[in-house]
């Protein structure tokens, strides 16, 4: 799929001056409940406060995240009624007091792992992403300033955030540590996809793993994410790139975007790392693995994937809580490691500016991804196609 037309007219198109401070009126796909369907209504949206960010959001995508939030898998985690969304792209409104990098006009994506710039961790020269005040937190649904919402319904009862982006809606509140600005010729639809599953994937694979030409690696759940990291795997030049998903469809998309051998595990006796299948394919076993599956199982099966010696497994899947790694202590000695990553530890307002820039020249290939099209009113649909597992990314556009 190509761009959905030039991004240089989108500002002129869309943002007025007329609502700048002012309460902007705009639609919005509202959960009410835990598995209910989202609710396509008005509502109000506040003008962004001290160093916070008004856009207006352009096109946005689901998320399995989205879902999990949507059917309440995390009791602690509810809140309702809520704006979920964290896939997106967009144009700057209007911004709050004390912003200097952002201005009216500007080309963004949301981010869910913010970057303030000014913090221990912002500024450790240690591999961090992470964020001492706008790091990524399920927990929080208000804004960061002042615990407040900036959503509201036509009734004036307050909506709650999610994940400091809330895209579901015409227009969305940010604190502008979590608003990233991109080159104004990159094809804004397709940059939807770096607010989390392209970057989350290729990124674990560039900067977590910092995977090397030649190498071998696995990867377990072939969703966005997952797809994601053998694309990030291709890019670099791995000489084999191995897919595992119990899902068969999988392997067509799978081989076009980059892998070389496809496992499907409900075709085996044993589980994959007693059947020796991996290790007998990679001489020994691989030297990059990847859970994206969020099981522990698979998490399991991932590990003991790896080479002794200097097998490296790279943890992506969300899992849920309270369940702890099903390793033993002893097994870490056999050499082989275990590392997560959040946002593929990519630095969000510093370093994914040059990621975008990649992605539009083609280092990175973006078009498999988006396998699906709909109108933001479709949302409903949208999201059932995710749970039936018929597509990857479905762009909405608002």
């Amino acid at each position: 799929m190509g761009s959905l037309g030039s991004n240089n007219n989108y500002e002129d198109a869309l943002i007025s001056s007329d609502t700048i401070g002012k309460v902007i009126t705009c639609k919005a796909a509202v959960a009410y409940a835990a598995g209910q369907p989202l609710v396509v209504e008005e509502i109000r949206v506040d003008p962004p406060h001290k160093m916070e960010v008004r856009i207006r959001v352009l096109f946005t995508s689901i998320c399995h995240t989205d879902l999990s939030a949507w059917k309440g898998e995390s009791e602690a985690q509810r809140a309702f009624p809520r704006i979920l969304g964290h896939e997106a792209s967009g144009v700057v409104e209007s911004v709050g007091e004390g912003v200097s990098n952002l201005e009216i006009g500007d080309h963004v994506v949301p981010i869910f792992n913010g970057e303030c710039e000014k913090c221990i961790y912002c500024k450790s020269k240690k591999t961090t992403n992470l964020c001492e005040k706008f790091r990524v937190n399920p927990m929080k649904n208000t804004m960061a300033s002042d615990g407040k919402c900036r959503f509201s319904t036509k009734d004036g009862n307050p909506i709650f955030h999610f994940l400091k982006t809330s895209t579901f809606s015409e227009y969305t509140v940010l604190d502008s540590a979590c608003v990233v600005k991109i080159d104004r010729n990159a094809p804004l639809d397709k940059m939807t996809l770096l607010s989390c599953g392209v970057s989350t994937g290729l990124g674990a694979v560039w900067n977590t793993a910092d995977v090397e030409e030649g190498s071998t690696v696995v990867v377990f759940g072939l969703g966005a994410v997952g797809l994601a990291v053998v694309e990030g795997a291709r890019a670099r030049g791995a000489s084999r790139i191995i897919g595992v998903d119990i899902n068969p469809e999988k392997q067509i998309k799978g081989k076009s975007i980059g892998l070389t051998d496809f496992i499907n595990p409900k075709d085996l006796d044993k589980p994959i790392h007693q059947e020796l299948k991996i290790r007998e394919m990679t001489d020994g076993g691989v030297d990059y693995s990847f859970e994206c599956a969020g099981n522990l199982g698979v998490l399991r099966e991932a590990f003991l994937s790896t080479h002794d010696g200097w097998g490296l497994t790279v943890l992506l899947g969300v899992h849920p809580s309270p369940r702890l790694l099903p390793l033993h202590p002893m097994e870490m000695f056999d050499g082989r490691r275990l590392v997560g990553s959040v946002f593929g530890d990519f630095k969000g307002k510093s370093q994914l500016p040059h990621f975008a820039n990649q992605c539009t020249k083609g280092v990175v290939k973006l078009d498999e991804f988006i396998t699906h099209e709909m109108p933001f009113s479709k949302i409903n649909d949208a999201m059932q196609l995710l749970v039936d597992g018929k597509s990857l990314r479905c762009l909405l556009h608002l």
